[in-house]
């Protein structure tokens, strides 16, 4: 599918991901309608030329009416929050099923309403199972209703249900669905991981672990590969591993210092002797994604972030 004036709908397009996809579809030519809870939230994007249509993931009649005219949907508006790991409480997983899981049923049962035919929908590698150093690809095993779920795993459970609610939906209602599946994101204006790491970072003395491989994926790189997803008829029926590679965590700090981002005078290392890694060379192959380096990465996060401030 060519972008150029193609009406792509996006949920969450005011969120920190959702951002990042409205600017790679923007630049691409095409009409991005943001289908969101909050309009008036980012008074940036209806400047540009955003097309900002209220509803929530609850509501499948709102969402129908905003998917309306859409060539195609991008499925991104989800649960996930760092503080939320910490709660213990059984709400935390009722809000993962409500949001994530039903969430999904509502957006799918919209796009079938609103006769959108084409879906990209954001899912994770969380919804992986039993984890290893090993380098896992599309195929690995996932996670189900057979995991309990407690505060660590609440979202990738969530994840890993909608994900598979998605391909079971498209299949009954005939959509075309691909899904993406990044690793940890970072970017401007990242309220989870980028928020913890600059915290981290922004004080005199901290600790920064070492032997930790952990792939890091930028924001504006997953947008890319949403947007090659859409353009490439190939991508329809496939999932895709949209991650980074499993460089040491110490190379990602050594970019933010190079970009200019505020870093500790002095870094007291942690031993993390962990390995990750996930196989993405699907997207790579198929849809010539690519990963930008830490440094070029981090230094467009730097200039976002400057830019908004000033």
């Amino acid at each position: 599918m060519n972008l150029q004036g193609r009406n792509i709908a996006v949920t969450g397009a005011t969120g920190f991901l959702g951002r990042y996809i409205v600017d790679v579809l923007l630049k691409r030519g095409a009409h991005v309608i943001g289908v969101v809870r909050n309009p008036d939230r980012v008074p940036e994007l209806k400047q540009r030329g955003v097309e900002l249509r209220k509803a929530d993931l609850a509501e499948r009649d709102r969402l129908a009416a905003g998917f309306a005219g859409a060539d195609a949907v991008v499925s991104n508006a989800a649960l996930f929050s760092v503080r939320r790991l910490a709660s213990l409480n059984r709400r935390n997983w009722e809000d993962h099923q409500r949001i994530n899981i039903q969430g999904t049923r509502n957006v799918f049962g919209a796009v079938a309403d609103a006769q959108v035919k084409r879906v990209v929908h954001v899912s994770s590698v969380a919804v992986y199972a039993a984890r290893s150093g090993a380098r896992m690809d599309e195929d690995h095993p996932q996670l189900s209703e057979a995991n309990r779920p407690n505060p660590i795993t609440a979202y990738a459970i969530s994840k890993a249900l909608s994900e598979q609610l998605a391909w079971r939906l498209a299949g009954e209602l005939g959509l075309e669905l691909t899904t993406v599946r990044p690793c940890a994101i970072y970017g401007a204006f990242d309220p989870n991981f980028m928020a913890a790491i600059k915290w981290l970072l922004s004080l005199p003395v901290s600790v920064f672990p070492v032997m930790l491989h952990m792939p890091l994926v930028y924001a504006g790189d997953v947008a890319e590969a949403i947007a090659l997803a859409l353009e490439h008829p190939v991508a329809s029926g496939k999932a895709y591993n949209t991650t980074g590679d499993d460089h040491p965590i110490s190379d990602f700090l050594r970019a933010w210092k190079d970009a200019g981002g505020k870093a500790p005078w002095c870094t007291i290392p942690l031993p993390v002797p962990i390995t990750q890694g996930f196989d993405h060379s699907r997207a790579t192959h198929e849809l010539g994604w690519r990963n930008r380096s830490y440094l070029e990465a981090l230094r467009e996060t730097v200039e976002l972030e400057r830019r908004a401030q000033s």
